[in-house]
């Protein structure tokens, strides 16, 4: 599986968990049914049902105080999302402009790459964002 592919399924996931509860939620959800339509068009009906049982699922446990949940909600888009790119990684540049047209943190979210190599006694560190170290 292609690490890029990987990846991105995981910022889908969690992006699309986050985003259940939020005011942009419509645009997500049509979002994400227009890739099934584009390639999977007999699943449009079934993943719009997966999508509002996802939304009804997180919405109960936010009202429960269950913070597990959101957390499996987006395994589970993570995992759906990772199938449909490994079988059509054309819907990757649209998932892309998707989520950064909703993500919670902006566009800038969603550019960061990192490469590291360390040999011997090096150290490497990176962070996406805040990184704190204590070098006592």
């Amino acid at each position: 599986m292609d690490a890029e592919i990987t990846l991105l399924a995981g910022t889908a996931g969690t992006t699309i968990a986050t985003l259940l509860a939020s005011d942009t939620w419509n645009g997500v959800r049509n979002g994400v049914l227009a890739l099934w339509r584009r390639v999977r068009p007999d699943r449009e009906e079934h993943v719009a049902a997966q999508l509002d049982a996802s939304r009804r699922d997180l919405l109960d446990a936010q009202a429960e105080g269950d913070e597990e949940t959101e957390r499996e909600i987006a395994a589970e888009w993570r995992g759906r999302i990772r199938r449909l790119l490994a079988t059509h990684p054309e819907l990757a540049a649209e998932l892309r402009s998707l989520l950064i047209q909703f993500a919670p943190e902006g566009p800038a979210a969603m550019t960061v790459t990192q490469h590291a190599t360390a040999s011997g006694s090096a150290r490497v560190y990176q962070a996406g964002r805040d990184l704190n170290l204590d070098q006592r």
